[in-house]
């Protein structure tokens, strides 16, 4: 009997469920840890752009993400001071047609619950909540004498691997046993106010399927359908002081703070954000990390350790793609550890030398997309000008939406 080889993945979120699926789905036994002691409803919205849908396709997942997501029709850019329509760009359709996938927004939870049921149908991957990895160390395995890799848990001492991939987050401290991959995590200035609103409390003008982006001085406003269109997700960013403890994720906002940095927004878009608090829903903070772009494939991957999502790349949402390269960062993983002639360190350098540079692109282009969406003075003036006279055209992205180079993803589902 063939004994399949084993990967160990630090973390159950997106990321780490993600390229589990893709490792199984790549003839992989597969052990994850996760530090929470249960999965639970978690975050707000993502949007989802053909390029990471494709990936889940590919998986099989596109069915069940369909019954939970909304395919939006339009992605809108309007003045946060005078509601105009600065731009717009078809999605819907047009997109499918476009890009050979959809473009779907979805709420996190529904993405995560849909990864987690698909790997609980796998024979050969068990999950772990309650048992972060707290050591790595490599050895050799006394069974047959080649090179593994051994984690250590609160519950054991030591879980032996082929390969180890980190994928717990933007907080990762794991990520610093890949010794090149010691960029600071900082403060980067922004902040995301969050919400999600039944539908049946959003202004009727808001309720079509799709996209909306409000920009204004040093801040903007998202807003799109999740869960089948049952509730609006509403995002305002805004450059502004960091809460005193940055390490936690989720604080609670205050109202009255977000009220005064948005003063001089047009009054649909105040209606709107009024209708969160008056109809007894709260919006949460979230302070934004960052680090350095990706300078190199050697922080991406090191001997049999390998890093994904945040704990690689963490990025601002100003391309609305962390959960995008996350997904990417899977599918190629997967492609790389099928290549069975190949050591397993060869292959894991192959997945990160695929991927770093375009994961530092994102991350390059997401900041100054946020200084475009944020800007004043001139500059704004020149960013209205150019999106009404280009439109469509300075919004797509065919470099992004296409898909990372060496991917090749078929429109068939695998096993």
């Amino acid at each position: 009997m063939l004994i399949k080889p084993q990967l160990l993945v630090a973390g159950g979120g997106i990321a780490g469920l993600a390229a589990a699926l893709a490792a199984s789905l790549a003839h992989w036994d597969v052990r994850v840890f996760e530090r929470s002691e249960q999965f639970a409803e978690f975050g707000a919205g993502i949007q989802l752009g053909p390029n990471a849908v494709r990936c889940l396709r590919h998986w099989g997942l596109l069915p069940a993400l369909q019954a939970l997501a909304v395919q939006p029709q339009q992605l809108q850019v309007r003045s946060a001071e005078s509601g105009q329509v600065l731009g717009q760009m078809a999605l819907g359709q047009q997109m499918q047609e476009r890009y050979g996938a959809p473009y779907l927004t979805i709420h996190r939870a529904d993405l995560h619950r849909v990864l987690l049921q698909a790997l609980q149908q796998r024979e050969g991957v068990h999950i772990k909540t309650g048992e972060p990895v707290l050591q790595v160390a490599n050895h050799s395995s006394p069974l047959n004498n080649h090179a593994a890799i051994a984690v250590r848990t609160p519950m054991r001492d030591s879980i032996e691997g082929d390969a180890l991939l980190i994928a717990d987050g933007v907080w990762s401290q794991l990520r610093y046993t890949v010794q090149a991959a010691n960029a600071p995590l900082w403060f980067t200035g922004h902040l995301a106010y969050r919400a999600l609103l039944p539908m049946e409390a959003v202004p009727p003008c808001w309720r079509a399927a799709n996209v909306q982006v409000w920009l204004g001085p040093r801040w903007h406003v998202v807003h799109y359908p999740v869960s089948a269109g049952r509730l609006l997700n509403i995002v305002v960013l805004v450059q502004g002081q960091a809460p005193v403890d940055l390490a936690s994720w989720d604080h609670a906002g205050n109202a009255h703070v977000l009220a005064e940095a948005l003063a001089g927004c047009c009054p649909a878009l105040q209606a709107l954000v009024d209708a969160v608090t008056a109809h007894g829903m709260q919006w949460r903070l979230w302070p934004l990390m960052g680090r350095k772009p990706v300078s190199g494939s050697q922080e991406m991957a090191q001997g049999l350790m390998a890093l994904a999502g945040d704990a690689a790349h963490p990025m601002l949402p100003y391309l609305a793609q962390g959960a995008g390269m996350a997904i990417e960062d899977a599918a190629m993983l997967g492609h790389a550890l099928q290549q069975y002639e190949a050591p397993i360190a060869t292959r894991l350098q192959h997945y990160a030398l695929l991927r770093w540079q375009r994961n530092a692109q994102v991350q390059q282009r997401a900041w100054r997309n946020g200084q475009i969406f944020h800007a004043q003075g001139l500059l704004r003036w020149g960013r209205d000008w150019g999106m009404r006279l280009l439109g469509q055209r300075l919004m797509d992205m065919p470099w992004l939406y296409q898909g990372p180079p060496g991917l090749h993803l078929d429109a068939h589902p695998l096993p």
